[in-house]
């Protein structure tokens, strides 16, 4: 959720917040609400999570990834003050130069991380369910936890025009605010203007490509080939962590895909937004969808405790326990039509 830019170049929000309708206002506070509670089951939920892979838990493949994903969540969801207060002062940044910056590093860096985590995660399913002999012999923490630095460089990389660009910006009102700003990059405004829509839509295509749509391919393709696993062996009941994973995809998907619908028609329209006043209907759908995107960052430690056990032992049961469980590695050999034990290697493999 990044500030409107348009505001830097066509006035203050201030005279422009002064007549917003009141659905817009509506729709701002629904969306500090939502975040708000993201902010405390995220922080408390991961928090809970990270605790239990991290130090209760025997360390497998299965935790280690998990654990990933739920620091990349609790760090996002720990920055959620500051983007509430930002929000309600009408994109307005009063933390100075240095924590907008690092806020919206860390913002960046563990949204990229999560998609390209989920990914990741599939892709070792689809490894364990098509070659479990090969995951049984070769599939590693030690290996696993390198493989997993590639989730987080790449991120990383992605997040380079913020380090670069973000800063804060002050406007012909005295209002600061917290945006890229490309006021070296040219020697007119015309340039400089240039130049910023130019970056903003290659940024926008980057982060819709790279950071949303080839994942969640790598996540489609990774589905495909489990499942005509699956209908050929004749396997009706899936292994938890397959079921945890489908739970965690369906959710980011559900959640992400509106966000990153609007932004990519504002990368598309930037030129008619900023310059001819068109489409302002993405501006106003930005705060609602990007808090339900946020929303994601909260939901994956409820569906560890909920998904792959019945829900009324679930609800008797300690949230610690909970999550213990549907953490660990499956040892339970998944069964088919044919109720036939699978060899060996194949079933642990396959239960993974």
């Amino acid at each position: 959720m990044e500030p409107n830019f348009s505001t830097l170049l066509n006035g203050s929000e201030e005279t422009a917040s002064m007549s917003e309708p009141a659905v817009v206002t509506t729709l701002l506070n629904i969306s500090m609400v939502v975040l708000g509670f993201t902010f405390v089951l995220g922080v408390v939920g991961n928090g809970l999570v990270i605790w239990v892979a991290g130090f209760r838990m025997a360390r497998t493949v299965t935790t280690v990834c998990y654990l990933n994903l739920a620091l990349a969540d609790f760090s996002f969801t720990a920055t959620l003050p500051f983007l509430i207060v930002s929000m309600a002062m009408r994109e307005q940044w009063p933390f100075g130069w240095f924590l907008c910056k690092l806020i919206h590093i860390v913002v960046d860096i563990n949204l990229f991380g999560s998609v390209f985590l989920i990914a990741f995660i599939a892709l070792d399913r689809c490894i364990c369910v098509r070659h479990p002999v090969w995951a049984q012999n070769h599939r590693t923490v030690g290996l696993v936890a390198k493989l997993l630095l590639g989730p987080w460089i790449l991120a990383f990389i992605l997040t380079v025009p913020i380090i670069i660009f973000m800063t804060t910006v002050r406007d012909g009102n005295g209002n600061t605010y917290c945006t890229f700003n490309f006021g070296i990059w040219g020697g007119t405004r015309e340039e400089r203007i240039r130049f910023a829509i130019n970056m903003l839509l290659a940024r926008g295509s980057i982060r819709f490509i790279i950071g949303f749509s080839m994942p969640m391919s790598v996540v489609a393709i990774c589905y495909g080939l489990i499942a005509a696993k699956i209908r050929r062996k004749g396997i009706i009941n899936s292994s938890r962590p397959l079921r945890l994973l489908t739970a965690v995809v369906a959710s980011f998907f559900l959640c992400w895909f509106p966000f990153q619908l609007v932004a990519l028609l504002s990368t598309i329209w930037l030129r008619e937004m900023l310059f001819e006043g068109k489409y302002k209907i993405l501006d106003v759908l930005v705060h609602p969808t990007s808090a339900l995107a946020f929303f994601n960052s909260c939901l994956n430690p409820l569906l560890y405790v909920f998904v792959g056990q019945d829900f009324r032992d679930k609800l008797i049961s300690s949230l610690p326990a909970s999550l213990e469980r549907a953490l660990s590695e499956d040892t339970t050999p998944t069964t088919d039509s044919t109720t036939r034990p699978a060899p060996p290697a194949e079933a642990k493999s396959d239960a993974l």
